[in-house]
């Protein structure tokens, strides 16, 4: 037995336009792996005998949870059929680059595991749609107000951490800029903006940050304000992304204080996109945010 033709193509589009890097290599090679495991009738429990495993390791490393040894990689597609040598290689070669290390592993010291997911899946995305409640959003953060906001999280760490970890937000925001960058979508709750992080000159500069982002044909941005009620906060803080990849699902984001959620079943990631379409219905519309954003800086 042979990959299937499609499986192949896509296998060598990821390979020539590896954009979001190993993250989402992963994921990409998990997908395959599993359709083609599927299609051979295997379950995960015969699969992960023959890599020396179990069904949580096949698991993790279809969903593209962990990394691959080309030797697991190897078995699997032999259990699978695939012996075509240059099929084989191009399944081997794309679980050589999904080892690769990120950008962000040079911040290794400071980044939490489940944090590398989200930056991966940044930088592949194609739309990042967001609402924060309590913070400006992360990707919009000047560096003195992620200074304050990394503050709160971390008051007992030592500066040159903190400082740390401010390079990596800073780094982080580069995709914006480049080529074919996503389009961000954020909403931001009023509250957000009033709260004073870092006091009044940071929040000036915040804000002149976001009046001057806001002109970027790529950024859309709405503040959801007081008099919307309930709405606003349902579900607390959450981000969708969107991929032009095709065995990339729609994946939602939820962080929690000391980890995350990343959902990406269809029946969960349509509740939350309705969720997000009647926010940002309800939101102040681009047009209308700006003139909030200099009225709020002019009370500053």
């Amino acid at each position: 037995m042979s990959a299937q033709p499609e499986e192949q193509s896509a296998v060598r589009r990821v390979l020539a336009q590896p954009r979001g890097g190993p993250t989402v290599l992963r994921i990409v090679l998990g997908t395959h792996l599993r359709r083609l495991r599927e299609g051979t009738g295997i379950t995960r429990e015969a699969a992960g005998e023959a890599i020396r495993g179990s069904h949580a390791k096949i698991s993790r490393l279809e969903l593209g949870r962990v990394g691959y040894k080309e030797r697991d990689v190897a078995d699997l597609l032999t259990l699978y059929g695939v012996h075509d040598p240059a099929q084989r290689e191009e399944f081997l070669t794309l679980a050589r680059h999904a080892n690769n290390p990120g950008w962000w592993h040079q911040y290794s010291d400071v980044l939490p595991n489940w944090f590398e997911t989200l930056l991966g899946l940044e930088e592949a995305a194609s739309v990042i749609r967001t609402y924060e409640v309590q913070f400006v959003p992360g990707l919009l953060q000047t560096a003195e107000y992620a200074r304050a906001v990394t503050r709160l999280g971390h008051s007992r760490a030592p500066e040159a951490e903190i400082e740390r970890r401010v390079s990596l937000r800073m780094r982080r925001q580069e995709l914006l800029g480049r080529p074919h960058a996503p389009r961000l979508w954020a909403v931001i709750d009023e509250a957000a903006l009033r709260r004073p992080l870092g006091g009044p000159a940071v929040m000036r500069d915040q804000i002149d940050h976001l009046l001057a982002v806001a002109e970027q044909p790529n950024v859309t941005l709405q503040v959801a304000p007081f008099r919307i009620g309930g709405l606003a906060a349902a579900g607390g803080p959450v981000t969708l992304l969107r991929f032009n990849e095709p065995d990339l699902p729609d994946i939602v984001y939820l962080e929690q204080l000391t980890s995350a959620l990343y959902l990406d079943k269809r029946p969960e990631v349509e509740t939350y996109m309705v969720v997000m379409d009647r926010l940002c219905a309800a939101a102040e519309t681009h047009e209308r945010t700006t003139e909030f954003l200099r009225t709020l800086r002019a009370e500053l």
